[in-house]
């Protein structure tokens, strides 16, 4: 067994909507669903297997049991190395940062958080939060988290559908509400929150904020401009690669046809459909998917394809 449907872990932030449900059939008994992990074998929540010999099964316990499935790229990693997201933003997440490897291993236990945003749609106007307007010193950052200035130094940037954003560890950053983004990650469930617009958790509390942790870990600068390669196109596919870092390749496929895809012996691929519809098919086995299908096959499975009409998003190490 080489291909595993999955099925993700659902989280209900304050900020999230209904998108996830409505436009990616998400099933939940919460009522806010702010995002799925649709790739997953982190400790706060682990992908589940939905066909086959493991179905019920977290896709954990298949890699235990099957650690060639990851790929050879995975050695370098003390875990598994990435998640993958839904993000529906009905309101506006908090301003934000994630630390390094170094400080979050040393300070947090766990990786730190280096990540690439995919917006799959968005409203009028939707706008996120990306670095600092200019360069400013720590004193200058401390002073307006206490002052509550903070909005008046950080960059806004306007956003359409099909925009990129790839997000360094230590840049400030925060999505806007409106915003409905696929987020390839690190492993990691670390935040440093530094500006949460006064709202309060569901104990009635303001929630925690990490100003002494986000103070050690911000780079106080603009973030750096991110442009994604020109698409290649042939009569049955548009292919766009739309990141490529030590941690994770993702690529863009717009098929209208088939398109013959590949996972050798260095790592599985994940494969997020995000629009349309298709056939996944690997030697004798078969996958119907639709929008907000999230696929892993496995490392070493050779020459599988996907016909349809739909666009994937195509994550591998």
């Amino acid at each position: 067994m080489r291909i595993l449907e999955l099925i993700p872990p659902i989280k209900d932030y304050i900020w999230g909507g209904t998108k996830l449900r409505e436009c990616f059939g998400k099933e939940s008994k919460l009522e806010k669903l702010a995002e799925s992990w649709e790739l997953s074998c982190h400790k706060d929540g682990a992908s589940v297997i939905a066909n086959g010999e493991y179905k019920g099964r977290t896709l954990n316990e298949f890699l235990s049991e099957n650690p060639d499935a990851c790929g050879t790229a995975c050695s370098k990693f003390e875990y598994f190395p990435i998640l993958i997201k839904l993000i529906d933003a009905r309101d506006n997440l908090s301003v934000q940062v994630h630390p390094d490897n170094d400080y979050a291993q040393r300070v947090e236990g766990e990786y730190g958080k280096t990540e690439m945003w995919y917006i799959v749609d968005c409203e009028k106007d939707a706008e996120l939060i990306y670095g600092f307007k200019s360069e400013i010193s720590k004193q200058e950052f401390k002073d307006a988290i206490e002052n509550n200035t903070l909005l008046e130094k950080v960059s806004r940037v306007p956003v359409k559908k099909g925009d990129v954003f790839f997000i360094n560890s230590g840049t400030l950053h925060a999505i806007g509400k409106g915003i409905l983004i696929a987020e390839i990650q690190q492993n990691s469930n670390t935040t440093y929150r530094v500006y949460d617009y006064g709202r309060v958790g569901a104990d009635g509390k303001p929630r925690e904020l990490h100003i002494q942790k986000a103070l050690d870990v911000t780079e106080l600068k603009p973030a750096e401009n991110y442009s994604v390669s020109e698409a290649i196109e042939t009569a049955d596919k548009r292919s766009q690669l739309l990141a490529e870092c030590e941690y994770f390749k993702v690529v863009k496929e717009d098929i209208n046809g088939s398109s013959e895809l590949y996972a050798n012996e260095k790592s599985f691929n994940h494969i997020l459909l995000i629009d349309g519809e298709a056939v996944l098919k690997c030697g004798d086995e078969k996958l119907n998917l639709k929008k907000g299908s999230s696929v892993f096959v496995a490392a070493n499975t050779g020459k599988y394809i996907i016909k349809g009409n739909c666009s994937i998003i195509i994550t591998e190490i």
